[in-house]
């Protein structure tokens, strides 16, 4: 059993689709159309980080009460931690690429870490591996 997907809903998907894809480093995994379950159109679109197993959905917002929750999925509190392998060269990646970071990166017992927000606004942990200490 495997978390398959999370669902981020977005103001413009492919704003969205650049974001993750151009600025991130995240693959597109699928862009296809779809329907919605009141039978209108819609597109399934996925972005997922190299060599992970969970995607990210980027739903369009369709109506008012979804347009309202854009950004605010987890109501103000970091709701999804990417972690990497090199968090210097993502953490300059995303500098770069205009990323907002709400904090500085700092280090704690189980990593780097460092909170930016996503093109909706939602709050994320970017985590790299603990650093490397010096022998005593």
């Amino acid at each position: 059993m495997h978390l398959s997907l999370v669902s981020l809903i977005v103001d413009d998907v492919d704003d969205a689709i650049a974001f993750f894809v151009d600025v991130i480093g995240f693959q597109l995994v699928e862009d296809s159309p779809s329907m919605a379950n009141d039978g209108t159109p819609k597109r399934w679109v996925v972005v997922q980080p190299p060599g992970g197993q969970t995607g990210v959905l980027l739903a369009q917002a369709r109506g008012d009460r979804q347009v309202a929750g854009i950004g605010e999925q987890f109501v103000g509190r970091v709701g999804l931690f990417l972690t990497v392998d090199d968090f210097e060269e993502q953490y300059e990646r995303m500098l770069a690429g205009g990323v907002q970071f709400t904090s500085e990166p700092r280090t704690e017992p189980y990593g780097q870490v460092a909170v930016w927000r996503d093109i909706a606004g939602n709050l994320w942990d970017l985590l790299g591996p603990p650093e490397a200490q010096s022998p005593g």
